[in-house]
């Protein structure tokens, strides 16, 4: 695990705003690592893990967009069903509260990248990276099977 920092993008809710800004970047030689787009009904946030933070902010006062910068932590993850599920049982083990998260496409060597904004980095860093008593599942050994049924949604009438 890493910190990181996101740039979240204040958009109005029209067609091709998402475009504008990132032909924008892209024009500038900008890759998007990782992005999400929330929207409202009259505004959305582009939230986008950039490789190159400098170039980002220029494009976006040129563009005169708002925009701010928050730390996240980033997160190299297996492309693997449950990887994913596996992070986030080791946070919430140690009470560690995920305030969001994204993850990049694909990457390189079947690696993809989660994006966590967590109320506590430092402590996630540790948790993350095998010390303060947790340790890291080793790549070689096999999870556990999970019991399917705490995937299933409950059946009405069923408590």
């Amino acid at each position: 695990m890493e910190n990181g920092k996101q740039i979240s993008v204040f958009l109005e809710n029209k067609p091709g705003r998402l475009a504008n800004v990132l032909s924008a970047l892209a024009r500038q030689k900008v890759n998007v690592t990782a992005l999400t787009v929330m929207d409202s009904h009259e505004h959305s946030v582009l939230r986008f893990v950039p490789d190159n933070h400098d170039r980002s902010r220029s494009v976006l006062k040129e563009l005169s967009i708002p925009f701010a910068e928050s730390e996240v932590c980033l997160v190299e993850l297996k492309n693997q069903p449950g990887e994913l599920a596996h992070i986030c049982e080791q946070l919430g083990a140690e009470h560690i509260n995920i305030e969001y998260a994204y993850c990049s496409s694909g990457g390189r060597n079947g690696k993809t990248l989660g994006v966590f904004k967590l109320g506590n980095a430092v402590k996630a860093g540790k948790v993350l990276s095998g010390s303060n008593g947790v340790q890291r599942r080793k790549a070689s050994a096999p999870r556990p099977l999970r019991d399917k049924r705490a995937y299933q949604a409950p059946r009405a009438g069923r408590e």
